[in-house]
């Protein structure tokens, strides 16, 4: 697996507002990105399972928003892709780079 796929992947689906979330790689990235966006604290060897309860647990309100610059409703419907995805139980190492390039992402919904 290519980690920049899925960032593309994800952030093309989240500037465009289609598609789903298809696999666990792009789970990953956009978990990271979340947590970026919105102080949600992760694990960094957090599995796939925990991670979307940690995500399901952190609600979907806006109040907690720490995005400058960056449209709500990209970050609403991230958040929503996250919400509607049902990770696979396997794991490997490029699942946590992919949730670690998300959490530091310094280029917020850029190809």
């Amino acid at each position: 697996m290519v980690p920049s796929i899925a960032r593309q992947s994800v952030i093309i689906k989240c500037n465009m507002q289609r598609s789903i979330l298809t696999g666990n790689y792009e789970f990953y990235y956009a978990a990271g990105l979340l947590a970026k966006l919105t102080n949600l604290s992760v694990p960094e060897e957090i599995r796939p399972l925990a991670l979307a309860a940690v995500i399901k647990e952190s609600g979907q309100g806006d109040s907690d928003l720490n995005a400058a610059n960056v449209s709500e409703e990209k970050i609403r419907y991230l958040r929503q892709m996250l919400f509607d995805y049902m990770p696979k139980e396997e794991y490997d190492l490029q699942m946590k780079e992919l949730l670690l390039w998300g959490m530091g992402e310094e280029r917020l919904f850029l190809v």
